[in-house]
């Protein structure tokens, strides 16, 4: 029997993070009564050091928040291709023989958080905002066949980065500025992956019948532009869909048990936030 009963989420800032609650829900879930899941305060600079100085035999890997995903890249052994493209890293996974392997859950729980929706494909989508979490929106776009996006930014450079991921993915990227967010939603969808208050200048310039929108925050919730859409009518999916059904996979990582505990999970985040 393997040793490995430990796992963890690092980031900076880490306190208000909710993996402590979902991975803990998930093992009790699978009566893995020896296993631990913490939380650690780490940056950039203080990533290689933390990783050096781990018992590797006890842990089984690592949930990964900002600013460490894409920094973690040149620490590992191993990155899977949905990782390498996206250039973020969320869960870190220790091998038996001591390798350390990269993997992306955020863009496979995109796609799946879609499905439990019925989104199982859409001809052209929207994207507002052009961070980490945009480039796995862009990527999990891609997976469900969506060939053309339309990307709000402010920064020409990250419009540039965006547009050449299109081009990897086979995904055609157009980009607009983002006083025009509010067209985003004439689209069959759009993913909202940008900072809370960020979108809610957009909620009153919607159309009578706006696309369904996924949008990443998970608090406050809904948000302004969540709220206006689920209003019309519209299909709304929120930051908690993403990470419970990234967790779940991260929690497969972990433990080799699949399929994960999905209503364990949600029941989880959903009490921790009724509570906040």
């Amino acid at each position: 029997m393997t040793s490995k009963h430990r796992a963890a989420v690092l980031g900076s800032p880490i306190a208000h993070s909710l993996s402590p609650v979902l991975h803990r829900a998930a093992f009790a879930a699978l009566g893995l009564d020896g296993w631990r899941y913490d939380r650690f305060e780490v940056d950039e600079a203080g990533l290689p050091g933390f990783l050096a100085g781990l018992d590797e035999a006890e842990w089984a890997g690592f949930s990964l928040t900002m600013p460490l995903k894409r920094a973690v890249i040149p620490l590992l052994d191993e990155v899977s291709a949905t990782a390498r493209d996206v250039e973020a890293v969320n869960t870190l996974v220790f091998s038996a023989d001591g390798r350390k392997s990269g993997h992306n859950t955020d863009v496979p729980g995109l796609v799946n958080a879609l499905r439990e929706r019925g989104i199982t494909e859409v001809p052209a989508a929207a994207v507002l905002g052009a961070g980490a979490t945009a480039s796995s929106a862009l990527a999990a776009l891609a997976a469900i066949g969506t060939r053309e996006v339309t990307v709000y930014v402010r920064s020409p450079e990250r419009a540039r980065e965006m547009a050449e991921l299109g081009e990897r993915l086979g995904v055609a990227v157009r980009t607009a500025d983002w006083a025009r967010g509010a067209e985003a939603l004439t689209h069959p969808l759009t993913v909202a992956t940008t900072p809370a208050g960020t979108t809610d200048g957009f909620a009153g310039d919607l159309t009578a019948d706006p696309g369904a929108l996924f949008d990443v925050l998970y608090h406050p919730w809904p948000t302004k532009l969540a709220g206006a859409c689920a209003e019309r009518g519209a299909t709304v999916l929120g930051g908690l869909d993403l990470l419970v059904h990234q967790a779940v996979l991260q929690n497969e990582f972990f433990t080799g048990r699949a399929p994960g505990p999905l209503a364990a999970i949600r029941a989880a985040g959903e009490a921790a936030l009724a509570a906040a």
